[in-house]
């Protein structure tokens, strides 16, 4: 996709929608005795999600499962579209943009593997990480350079506040 083109679909963007395992993790999980113990979250991604913020992009995770820490992980960042145990998430999305008043085309979705497709196909801008599986990125618009896990939803996140007029911390601006 011509870069004009991206930046045309991340500039309508107003809902940052992502999958989690594989994407805002590495994909890696440890067991213990009682099941799930730890995720591995990317420190920076969630600077993403307040840097979405300021330039008035929200924010959410949908997932097929029903993590704690994943939970956890959405109170700190003060996400409030959290839906765990999704295994439809082309009808979440329906759902969403319908209680928001968002249409398709506002929303970003960023996913690493077959059950986030069909979503992918529906959504203003597809993307997935860098090392998401091939049926992923033949529906994205945009891979990722990062993989899951390690920067790939900042990197989204950068892209579209880039495409709102958001600056980089270290510029300038005028007054």
């Amino acid at each position: 996709m011509k870069h004009a083109d991206l930046t045309a679909k991340a500039r309508r963007i107003k809902l940052l929608l992502t999958d989690c395992d594989g994407v805002l993790t590495d994909g890696g999980v440890y067991y213990g005795e009682s099941g799930e113990v730890l995720k591995r979250f990317n420190i920076r991604d969630g600077m993403g999600v307040e840097r979405l913020r300021a330039v008035g992009v929200e924010t959410g995770i949908v997932t097929g499962e029903r993590s704690p820490s994943v939970q956890k992980r959405a109170e700190k960042l003060k996400i409030n579209e959290l839906h765990l145990g999704i295994k439809d998430k082309a009808t979440l999305l329906g759902e969403i943009t319908a209680r928001l008043g968002l249409g398709a085309d506002e929303v970003a979705f960023l996913g690493d593997d077959t059950n986030d497709v069909e979503v992918l196909g529906l959504v203003g801008l597809a993307a997935c990480p860098g090392d998401a599986t091939r049926f992923a990125r033949e529906a994205a618009d945009y891979r990722c350079r990062a993989r899951g896990g390690h920067g790939a939803f900042r990197e989204l996140a950068e892209l579209i506040i880039s495409a709102h007029g958001g600056n980089a911390p270290d510029e300038k601006t005028s007054e």
